[in-house]
């Protein structure tokens, strides 16, 4: 590990924490939400500490294995697929831009509180992934802390 970022700036550090505290949607797709960005960002520590909250939350391991390829997995309902969708969208805004047919498909699952939700979800792993991947934060460091050791996963 490089240096462990929660020690500096620790008024930003704490805000963050704020941030995460706020947000507001069921675990179930929040999990799942956070697990696929930290996919996309190739952040290790996130993927490894948001599977094993989805495994504490009851999530089912086959559909954490067909998150990868979700668009061809059956697991998947109509919504989770629109938030998804949603989540790649805008962690790979540098490929394309938002466009109303991406916002049309999204806003026909999601009413206007959980639009807003589930964009400050994704915005915020987009924020923990790219700290813990600029830092190394090694995978499973935090386990114990935060409970993550009764996930039964090592």
């Amino acid at each position: 590990m490089r240096l462990h970022y929660s020690q500096y700036a620790t008024a930003t550090y704490q805000a963050l924490l704020a941030l995460e505290a706020s947000l507001k949607l069921d675990n179930p797709l929040k999990d799942l939400i956070k697990i696929r960005v930290s996919q996309i960002n190739g952040c290790v520590f996130c993927v490894d500490m948001h599977v094993k909250e989805a495994k504490l939350h009851g999530e089912r391991e086959l559909r954490l294995y067909h998150l990868p390829v979700w668009r061809e997995s059956a697991l998947f309902n109509d919504k989770e697929r629109a938030a998804l969708q949603w989540a790649e969208t805008l962690t790979r805004l540098a490929d394309h831009h938002v466009s109303d047919a991406d916002y049309a498909a999204v806003r026909a699952h999601f009413d206007e509180e959980e639009l807003v939700a589930l964009t400050h979800v994704i915005n915020t792993i987009n924020t923990w992934n790219r700290l813990n991947a600029a830092f190394a934060t090694p995978a499973g460091g935090m386990d114990n802390i935060m409970g993550l050791d009764k996930a039964g996963l090592k």
